[in-house]
């Protein structure tokens, strides 16, 4: 049985395949915008908001789109997915080891940091 208050996790190479295949999905980068400037995903339209301000600028999510949370290595973005979750957002997911992870198993040219 699985614990209703986890927050599912998608891998990079699932995100990569339903990006290519035209899912309809959200992005949301939750790192310090000095991080993007290192190293990120490609664009798609994601938002930006640092994890830290996630509670006071959650409307400008859409509730029922399916949200797929990433940062560096998964952790920030797993806090930020919960976050929402707990807010009543039902299709949260945490990108499983974040954009470290892009790196190994999608595009090995993202620059790790």
């Amino acid at each position: 049985m699985t614990d209703p208050s986890s927050i599912p996790e998608i891998t990079a190479t699932e995100l990569n395949e339903r990006l290519d295949g035209g899912q309809p999905l959200t992005l949301v980068d939750v790192r310090k915008p000095f991080e993007r400037e290192i190293a990120d995903l490609p664009e798609v339209g994601q938002h930006r908001i640092p994890v830290d301000e996630i509670e006071e600028r959650a409307d400008e999510l859409d509730p029922e789109a399916n949200l797929i949370f990433y940062c560096r290595s998964g952790a920030r973005s797993e806090r930020a997915a919960r976050e929402l979750r707990e807010r009543g957002f039902q299709k949260v997911f945490n990108l499983k080891g974040g954009v470290l992870a892009w790196r190994e198993e999608v595009d090995p040219s993202v620059q790790a940091y």
